[in-house]
């Protein structure tokens, strides 16, 4: 609806109503506008179709690639936004990522936690909604600024620039994206996915990644010890989701369904098959086991017949049973077949090295039984990128017999090579990283889960070594204050940014000329009036 329609409705809902004196349909229209969302079920169909677009887009051109960015707080997610529609002028293909391993590091009661699914859940579907109230608010406070500037448009008499005004609000594009969410690996048993997969749609989430470690074994999915549950088990929480998604009517939820194979040679459990070649069959295949003669097990054994052979699996002294190695990316295609065989979308390989063609040579064989299969793809800093594709650069050189005797592969961080031939290659790498992976190994949406607790830490040092420093004061100014200002930093304004013009609006609308508001001429903030 247009603004002036939806003045309009609102005319017809408050004339009738004779004792409403002083309520005006434009007041109205205004804070209807500024609050488009009202539930977050909303919100959760809303971004959902956005998603799905998103995915058939990337179907037919794998350049449509999406991206996001981990957020572990609502203004944290507010900022990136409003910066992304500052400097790009839409918000198409951005999305945000919620991060269980920065729930668990700067969220949870119980202070700082390793990524193992100790924080409260709780948390989760709390930082959701938390993450929505804030780029809502983005919403309604650019719209504020639309409005001030339509009333000033009018007061000037100046309609060419009113009607411009009123096109911007007719054509207003929302701060408010997908959020891919992190549940975990279901915070227990499937009863208890369901459960929190609900509060996390209904805070906002049109996508859930689950993962298919042991719930009360998980660990982060860059560190060793990581346990795999069988297939049956994680169907159940996929089937689990899709549920919650279908009893709140978001019928075009996303299940990302990872994979943590690749690094995880420990299972808790041996599956249960029905057939031989049968998905629990398939599981148990993999295990590392050891012939035994009948008669020769001991009491508490677990044994397995394999091509007509007694066999038993090598337990661990936890109780564990492991795989055998080399096993890893053949557990991982068959985990994402599977997953997307009973209700996954998307797919997500946790990898422990940023490597194309190792993703690409497992998705390619995904893609022999699923054609479509796409991936969610962590660009994570737990790798040292810089290391990493240096010694990819260095290696391939290598390989096609070209001199790198001027190179120390074991001391190629060195910032001794940041201008030499291999490092700007290796970097032209790392920017074109995310463009080739889209393209040749079916990645549709790359994300970062730690960015801003890198970026907090990074300028929180900086910031501190010079206030505290001799440079005090000049520390904050010259390299915060005046790069606000001088870059257009909406936050510069930070009484505005924490809705005190929006609450002056409001004062006007409820008390008139007797508003008492805070914006005035002795407002500090005037100061900053020109950005």
């Amino acid at each position: 609806m247009s603004y002036r329609s939806i003045v309009e409705e609102a005319q017809k809902t408050i004339q009738p109503n004779t004792s409403w004196n002083g309520i005006e349909a434009e007041a109205v229209a205004r804070m209807r506008l500024q609050n488009r969302f009202r539930t977050g079920l909303d919100i959760a169909r809303y971004t959902a179709r956005i998603m799905r677009q998103d995915m058939e887009a990337y179907d037919r051109d794998p350049s449509q690639y999406t991206q996001s960015l981990g957020c572990w707080h609502g203004f944290i997610g507010q900022q990136k936004l409003i910066s992304i529609k500052k400097h790009f002028g839409t918000t198409d293909k951005r999305y945000l990522y919620l991060s269980g391993w920065m729930i668990a590091a700067l969220r949870s009661d119980f202070g700082p936690l390793p990524d193992q699914s100790m924080h409260e859940k709780t948390s989760v579907p709390a930082l959701i909604e938390e993450l929505y109230t804030f780029l809502r608010q983005a919403d309604a406070r650019e719209l504020g600024m639309l409005f001030r500037d339509i009333d000033k448009a009018r007061e000037a008499g100046d309609e060419l620039r009113e009607r411009k005004l009123l096109q911007q609000v007719d054509s207003y594009q929302t701060h408010v994206v997908p959020i891919i969410a992190d549940i975990d690996a279901g915070f227990g048993n499937a009863e208890a996915t369901y459960l929190l997969a609900k509060k996390m749609i209904e805070a906002g989430a049109c996508a859930l990644q689950i993962e298919n470690q042991v719930s009360d074994e998980k660990q982060c999915g860059h560190q060793d010890g990581k346990v795999t549950v069988p297939h049956e088990d994680f169907v159940a929480k996929i089937r689990a989701i899709r549920y919650a998604f279908l009893e709140l009517g978001v019928d075009d939820g996303i299940i990302v369904a990872r994979t943590d194979s690749l690094g995880a040679g420990l299972t808790k459990q041996i599956a249960f098959s029905h057939t031989p070649g049968d998905i629990g069959d398939q599981y148990n295949s993999f295990l590392d086991c050891e012939e035994i003669q009948p008669g020769t097990h001991l009491n508490g054994d677990v044994v397995l017949m394999r091509d007509g052979k007694l066999m038993r699996p090598k337990r661990l002294p936890s109780n564990l049973f492991q795989f055998r190695p080399n096993t890893g990316a053949d557990r991982c295609v068959l985990d994402c077949v599977n997953a997307l065989q009973h209700g996954a979308d998307l797919l997500w390989i946790e990898t422990e090295k940023p490597h194309i063609e190792q993703i690409a040579s497992m998705v390619d064989r995904i893609r022999e039984v699923i054609p479509n299969a796409k991936l969610v793809y962590n660009n994570s800093p737990s790798f040292n990128w810089t290391l990493n594709f240096r010694q990819q650069v260095y290696d391939a050189w290598q390989a096609a017999g070209k001199d790198v005797s001027a190179y120390d592969r074991a001391k190629l961080m060195s910032v001794d090579y940041d201008t030499t031939a291999l490092g700007i290659e290796a970097d032209e790498r790392i920017r074109t990283f995310q463009r080739d992976a889209a393209a040749r190994a079916g990645i549709f949406h790359h994300l970062i889960t730690l960015p801003t607790y890198h970026t907090a830490a990074l300028s929180t040092d900086n910031l501190a070594k010079e206030y505290f420093g001799e440079q005090a004061m000049l520390g904050y100014v010259a390299n915060v204050q005046r790069q606000e200002i001088r870059q257009g930093i909406a936050c510069v304004k930070h009484q505005n940014m924490a809705g005190s013009d929006m609450g002056d609006d409001h004062k006007e609308y409820f008390a008139r000329e007797a508003a008492l508001k805070a914006g005035g001429a002795h407002n500090t903030m005037n100061q900053f009036a020109a950005v």
